[in-house]
């Protein structure tokens, strides 16, 4: 019997067969309008379409298996700048990604708070919260991160968190630039003498 603080077995670990996984739950949610103002013009605008996304979030970890987002969105056609505008779905997830932001808010956290390296990371999220994110869009994620400054109290290695690999060009708190560390120079080889 499972309690708090006992150890659960992973029931996926060691499958390698994609068949063999929990298939996802999947949530439907409704970002259908009849009518939306055009971003660009004002203008209001009337549904001309409907068009689905998936976004994988965290998982459902009662029935222990992933949960997927199945959004309803509309397209509108605007009479006056005679351009579509989708639904706003960006407070779910950027434009382009199937993950949500509570997703990359996580992975991104593990790996610079937590200190994880991106492998490990990537399990941690498939065996704790049951989503699957690629270490290598979990290195996109936290290289754009710093790129943008989301990081900026991590990257110090202080009190505020763990030390975050630091990148050429960093902006810390009080508009310093941290360089990378360099180790102390070693003296140069003899050239041999050519006899």
């Amino acid at each position: 019997m499972c309690g708090p603080g006992a150890y659960r077995p992973d029931p996926s670990e060691g499958m390698t067969a994609i068949a063999d996984l929990p298939q996802p739950a999947m949530v439907p949610s409704s970002r259908n309008d009849i009518r939306n103002v055009c971003p660009r013009c004002g203008h209001v605008a009337y549904r001309d379409n409907q068009s689905h996304r998936t976004l994988h979030d965290l998982g459902h970890l009662d029935l222990w298996c992933p949960r997927d987002l199945v959004i309803t969105s509309s397209q509108h056609d605007c009479t006056k700048c005679r351009k579509y505008c989708n639904a706003d779905l960006s407070d779910l997830a950027p434009p382009g990604s199937h993950d949500t932001h509570r997703v990359m808010d996580l992975a991104v956290r593990l790996v610079v708070e937590d200190g994880l390296p991106y492998r490990p990371a990537s399990w941690h999220l498939w065996r704790d919260h049951r989503v699957f994110v690629p270490f290598a869009t979990m290195q996109n994620w936290v290289e754009a991160g710093e790129k943008k400054g989301f990081c900026r109290k991590f990257c110090s290695g202080g009190a505020e968190g763990a030390a975050a690999p630091v990148r050429e060009g960093i902006k810390q708190p009080g508009n310093r630039t941290v360089r990378p560390q360099r180790g102390p120079r070693l003296p140069s080889r003899p050239s041999a003498a050519v006899s």
